[in-house]
């Protein structure tokens, strides 16, 4: 049983229903029907977390997201981070959110993982940090590589947000089970794993509806939008780095 979220899934289906959302969603038969699989997304919106459960959705399964620690001190979205089984970050101690992720991958949960650890401005894919596949290793389970596009268009960092209806096509897909070998170096496992996202971010970005005009602020520098360069954005988030507060603590 799942009393909270099978309700927030529902929730999170009649938003985007409001929201005249167009969903693609493609790759639901690579989310295994039983068994634990890390479930590694890239990550450029807000709502990522909600979108990237959604592939599970058709098999009953629920995906316990890693997220920062901040979010579960929360007097609203932590009693919802708790009661879903997400599982709690510290940035400046993750050895307990590692063995938490183990613990739930070796009891067969999917545990989401954003390699990128903090969202990207420029919507490229960042630096990916070892953990998915070291989590994959040690609990001897795949990892799914997850994409999402048109998130961004909806609620990303510094641009304005569009949670009313407005029409936003929002791609999701989920690429064929990457088995990490026990010994397998984590550096090479790793760009593994980020190769396989950005083939898929590519056949996304092809296929997604052309934008003009101030829509191009949601499209990456390198496919001729005006979001910042992968540069300018690593200057934001070092910025960001510097800050002790955050919207969900101050």
């Amino acid at each position: 049983m799942e009393p909270v979220y099978r309700p927030v899934i529902h929730a999170a289906k009649t938003l985007f229903f409001l929201q005249g959302t167009r969903l693609t969603i493609t790759g639901e038969e690579h989310v295994p029907r039983v068994g634990g699989a890390v479930m590694a997304i890239n990550h450029t919106s807000y709502l990522d977390f909600m979108y990237a459960g959604l592939p599970a959705w058709p098999h009953r399964r629920y995906v316990r997201f890693m997220a920062k620690k901040s979010i579960f001190a929360h007097r609203v979205s932590g009693p919802l981070m708790r009661g879903m089984g997400h599982i709690p970050v510290d940035r400046h101690r993750g050895g307990q959110a590692f063995k938490d992720a183990i613990h739930a991958l070796k009891g067969g949960e999917i545990v989401g993982v954003f390699p990128e650890a903090t969202m990207s401005r420029s919507f490229e894919l960042k630096e990916f940090k070892p953990g998915a596949v070291k989590m994959a290793q040690v609990a001897g389970v795949p990892v799914l590589p997850t994409t999402i596009w048109g998130g961004q268009r909806v609620w990303t960092k510094d641009l304005p947000k569009h949670m009313g209806r407005a029409n936003i096509p929002v791609m999701i897909a989920v690429g064929e089970p990457l088995e990490i070998g026990r010994r397998e170096n984590v550096e090479e496992a790793t760009a593994r794993v980020k190769a396989a996202m950005q083939a898929q971010l590519d056949v996304q970005q092809a296929a997604y509806p052309t934008l003009t005009g101030e829509d191009l602020r949601w499209v990456p520098a390198r496919l001729g939008g005006t979001a910042p360069t992968p540069e300018a954005a690593h200057e934001a988030d070092e910025s960001d780095m510097k800050r002790t507060r955050d919207k969900f603590t101050g």
